[in-house]
């Protein structure tokens, strides 16, 4: 999509979802304030309804001791007015005196020998009523009886007289009373006078109903209700009594209100739950037809049982007004969204017009037109961007041109030892295979010279590493004046002052004359500055095809076998032999050994440091291989790398280094602040499946928890130069996951610039030769800085491994050249050591 497209788009998106935020926001605050606003007015209604439920409440126990005092003196006029026996009085004596008292009914109960019943009475349902099922009421019947104080702990106890407490009436349970029992023992009778439905037409007139029903007429509120939490969704508590069946006022589940929506399971639980937490419960669903919010608020006095208040508002209301609101603002955000996508529009061309002509231009340089300046008239940010590019433009067209120049130097210096003139062990490398497949076809021979000096490092300790390069450099011409000049012989310097030559088609006996008229060329004495110096040499010797088929071994041969005439004293030729393997056995038996160690993880791990020396920060460290054999002792990886190449062993020695390492530097990590990156040798082996081996990598990150960004791929140049798709699109999922890639031994292979400007490559690793061969005076140091700059000309990381002197390290320093391994720092360590050398640091 063009940046044309796009601008509009991000505005309309970033509005769109500011807007969005905005509204989202909005809605939930008007809901809030919405509901906050509802409990204020739930909490007015709660606390005016239970103001008037206590007044209520307290008013009737008021009128309830007046009515009970009021019943007393009734009861002293009828005693006066009646005789001492019942049987001489009649219902009727009993309906006037009640009229003349101004009580509702008056009742005279006797003593039977198993009950107190009714004998007479005003209201003829009281006539033989038993009251032997009563309870406490029959208890205090019995205390009158006895003229003793009545303790049953209700009602009210005078002298001779109990008020029981107002309860429906259970000679007729359609009525509410308030009773009066008085004996002196002057009669044979107790006398009952009392009142009926005063104290609920009271409750009727001045109760909580009439604010009940005013509420209940305001918008949004359904219903109110006040519950007795004791007895709500339980069993009714019904008492039969006298043929009649009727549930006690304390027993009542509703004090006052209506229930209309009714939801008794749901209720019951929130009412209980207000009771026993003492905080307001609420709760919505749908009843009766309608969204509603039920509100419970528990009540309590200090002396008197706790009820509940049930509100029951329309829920609807609410989601109606933020309906509404959200309406509005989603209408106004779409005026908005239309105004910006047009303003958008505009401003993006503004943008695009001067982008579109910078960009074909930029294009017209990145093919390599470098003349071109580009043309815009304008004091903004594009006019300097403009200036800028026609800036670069003409740094890269004189930038291009000494790169070109240089190539040409680079590149022989590439293939050549800087000391000596002869061919590097890079050159030597690519030769030996084509050597090798060659003579394969013709079946020729092919004869590898291993040369070492005896007594070397004696010299550059007692003369200095300059009078060693000297020597060096007539060496080098000592073993060119062995050979005609235009033999095809390969005579190379691999590295300090160690030579290796190849000969093709020679015998094991000419092979070794050869060997030997180097050798006792070398003895020869050395004259620097009028001074003689005596050293000797010692050459191993290994041929294809009678030593080994294989290249990497027939040099690990050669080097076994010149190691072989060191030991013997020196100044000698020595030719390999099965004698001379580090083992003393034949190769099927180490590998047999090698591919135990694999399956047991008998394989150790080793961790190099790679430090930043200008900071002092240990920022990595580079994985390496090592086996020691309970039977062979310390194996070099040298030895058995090749053979685990050949056998099939090197992806699974691959992957228990891979796994050891990451798992390892993990740990490392978690205790440490800065972490470690960990960099792992890939052969061409794993790269014959690039995508599996792709999947691999992330399966190992992901088990040992170790971040992708620290982790590190170190390939030859070999590998790279096969420049298959499928190897190039592994190593760019490798980097889009976050891993880097290096190139090991740069320097040693050939890669064009044009070549690895495409890869996807981070790090150039210079070969430790190149360090190694740099003088004290700086000498030799045209290819370590030529790698340098073209990594800094690619816009790469570079780093220095080798580093063994101090002025190889100041070398490097001087070039800004930072980043550094070798024996200077640290050799190899394992994980113990390793850590130790982390602390230290």
């Amino acid at each position: 999509m063009s940046i044309k497209k796009k601008i509009p788009l991000i505005f309309c998106i970033l509005v769109f979802l500011i807007l969005f935020t905005n509204n989202a926001f909005h809605y939930i605050r008007s809901k809030n304030q919405l509901l906050k606003y509802n409990e204020i007015v739930i909490k007015m209604i709660v606390k005016e309804v239970s103001f008037q439920v206590k007044n209520t409440k307290n008013s009737s126990l008021y009128v309830e001791d007046i009515l009970g005092r009021d019943l007393r003196t009734a009861s002293l006029v009828i005693k006066h007015a009646l005789p001492a026996r019942y049987q001489d009085i009649t219902n009727e004596q009993l309906k006037v005196l009640a009229k003349e008292t101004g009580v509702s009914h008056i009742t005279l109960l006797a003593k039977t020998s198993d009950d107190i019943i009714g004998v007479k009475s005003s209201d003829s349902q009281e006539i033989g009523m038993s009251t032997k099922g009563w309870g406490y009421w029959y208890d205090a019947y019995n205390q009158l009886f006895s003229l003793k104080p009545v303790s049953v702990g209700k009602g009210i106890t005078l002298p001779h007289y109990w008020s029981g407490p107002i309860e429906v009436a259970s000679s007729n349970p359609n009525h509410i009373d308030k009773w009066g029992y008085y004996f002196d023992g002057s009669t044979n009778y107790m006398i009952n006078p009392y009142f009926r439905d005063k104290i609920t037409d009271y409750e009727k007139r001045f109760g909580p109903w009439k604010i009940i029903q005013d509420f209940t007429k305001e918008e949004g509120i359904l219903e109110l209700t006040v519950f007795n939490p004791k007895n709500f969704g339980k069993k009714k508590e019904v008492v039969h009594l006298n043929g009649n069946k009727y549930i006690r006022i304390s027993a009542q589940p509703i004090w006052y209100g209506k229930y209309t929506y009714q939801n008794i399971a749901t209720d019951t639980r929130q009412i209980k739950k207000a009771i026993k937490t003492k905080n307001i419960q609420t709760y919505r669903d749908s009843l009766n037809g309608k969204m509603i919010m039920k509100t419970f608020v528990p009540v309590f006095s200090k002396n008197d049982q706790p009820f509940v208040i049930g509100l029951v508002y329309d829920y609807g209301l609410i989601q109606a007004e933020l309906v509404h609101e959200l309406k509005v603002h989603i209408l106004l955000s779409i005026a908005i969204m239309i105004i910006v996508l047009i303003v958008s529009f505009i401003f993006s061309r503004s943008i695009t017009q001067p982008i579109g002509y910078i960009v074909e231009q930029v294009n017209e340089i990145a093919q390599g037109n470098f003349g071109k300046n580009l043309k815009l008239k304008r004091k903004d940010e594009f006019g300097m961007l403009a200036e800028n590019v026609n800036a670069m433009s003409n740094r890269l067209h004189s930038y291009v041109e000494d790169l070109n120049q240089s190539k040409e130097l680079i590149e022989y210096q590439a293939y050549h030892d800087p000391l000596t003139g002869l061919l590097n062990r890079r050159f030597f490398q690519e030769k030996l295979n084509p050597i090798i497949a060659h003579a394969n076809e013709t079946g020729e021979t092919v004869s590898v010279l291993f040369i070492d000096l005896d007594r070397f490092k004696q010299v550059n300790d007692s003369f200095g590493h300059n009078k060693g390069d000297e020597i060096l450099k007539i060496v080098a011409h000592r073993i060119k004046e062995c050979f005609p000049a235009d033999d095809h012989t390969i005579i190379t310097r691999q590295g300090g002052d160690e030579f290796i030559i190849l000969l093709q088609n020679l015998t094991l006996h000419d092979t070794t004359t050869t060997a030997e008229r180097i050798v006792n060329n070398l003895k020869k004495p050395y004259s620097l500055n009028g001074q003689e110096i005596y050293l000797s040499a010692c050459c191993g010797i290994s041929m294809y095809p009678d030593h080994t088929k294989n290249a990497d071994t027939l040099i690990i041969y050669s080097d076994l076998a010149m190691y072989a005439a060191k030991k013997a004293g020196g100044n000698r030729v020595t030719v390999y032999s099965n004698k001379l393997n580090q083992s003393d056995i034949e190769r099927p038996r180490l590998e047999a050994h090698l591919r135990k160690a694999i399956e047991n993880e008998k394989i150790d791990v080793f961790y190099q440091p790679k430090i930043n020396v200008n900071s002092g920060i240990i920022f990595g460290a580079e994985a390496l291989v090592r086996w020691k054999d309970e039977e062979f002792g310390v194996v070099s990886p040298e030895l058995f790398i090749p053979i685990a190449e050949d056998t099939g062993l090197i992806q699974p020695l691959w992957e228990l280094v891979m796994k050891s390492a990451c798992q390892q530097v993990s740990k490392w990590n978690a205790a440490r602040s800065l972490p470690l990156s960990i960099s792992v040798n890939f052969s061409a082996r794993q790269f014959q499946e690039p995508y599996n081996m792709v999947s691999q990598v992330k399966e190992i990150l992901f088990a040992s928890q170790l971040p992708p960004e620290n982790f590190e791929v170190e390939i030859t140049e070999s590998i790279l130069l096969n420049n298959s798709t499928e190897i190039v699109q592994s190593l760019e999922s490798l980097q889009k996951m976050g891993i880097a890639v290096s190139i090991d031994d740069f320097g040693t292979g050939y890669s064009s610039l044009s070549y690895l400007k495409d890869l996807p490559i981070n790090t150039l690793k210079i070969d430790k030769s190149f360090i190694q061969n740099i003088d004290q005076d700086y000498g030799n140091s045209e290819i370590p800085e030529a790698i340098i700059n073209l990594a800094r000309s690619l816009h790469l990381n570079v780093i220095a491994e080798g580093v063994e002197k101090e002025y190889q390290k100041e070398f490097l320093l001087s070039r800004n050249c930072v980043q550094m391994q070798g024996y200077l720092i640290s050799k190899p360590l394992s994980k113990e050591d390793f850590e130790d050398f982390l602390f230290k640091k």
